[in-house]
């Protein structure tokens, strides 16, 4: 990898810092050859402070150190993707990145999905929503939903309806988010299983 160091006339780039796992960009930071050099060798992630005015090891004071997964480059040479497995929180402020965010898994929709079904489950408001009446109706109910709705995605997926057999897809899957948070799981948990069965 041909990285153009030479671009600024400090011989600094920026490297995103990535959590290799969560995907969640955790900081930013500035590199010359030197602590990239560094970085490859050491196997944890070395910048150049622009404060300090020398090569700076992400955790030597702290301990929070980021493990290196995988360097990328950009398009025009000049900025560093740099995928890590971070010890602790990042910022120096004590939380898991520079932007104030938790660092955790995101699945999009699915997990903003996830969180409205987790706040019905322990509301005590049973006339409204479905999903607390189907909590209210305890596992054998919530295990029978999801046994239908899987026969019922199995018989469209033999038809051509793709609309239907979508539908049907869609009722299985929110009714075994239910489930999983029924048994006291999220979809992290289901990650986590299908992540060791990859390795």
């Amino acid at each position: 990898m041909t990285i153009n160091f030479k671009k600024n006339p400090d011989g600094l780039i920026p490297a995103i810092i990535q959590d290799s796992e969560t995907r969640v960009v955790l900081m930013l930071g500035y590199m010359n050859e030197e602590a990239y050099q560094q970085t490859i060798s050491s196997g944890r992630v070395t910048f150049f402070s622009r404060s300090r005015n020398r090569l700076w090891v992400k955790g030597e004071e702290s301990g929070n150190f980021l493990n290196l997964e995988e360097i990328k480059i950009d398009c025009d040479n000049d900025t560093l993707l740099i995928k890590v497995i971070p010890e602790g929180p990042v910022c120096h402020k004590g939380t898991d990145t520079c932007w104030n965010e938790k660092n955790t898994v995101s699945f999009g929709f699915l997990s903003e999905l996830q969180t409205v079904i987790g706040n019905r489950k322990v509301s005590t408001d049973t006339g409204k929503s479905y999903i607390t009446t189907l909590f209210g109706k305890g596992i054998n109910k919530i295990a029978q939903k999801v046994g239908e709705e899987a026969i019922e995605m199995v018989i469209e997926s033999k038809d051509t309806n793709d609309d239907l057999f979508l539908n049907e897809g869609a009722d299985l899957l929110f009714h075994y988010l239910i489930l999983l948070q029924a048994k006291g799981f999220c979809l992290e948990d289901i990650t986590e299983v299908l992540q060791s069965r990859a390795r």
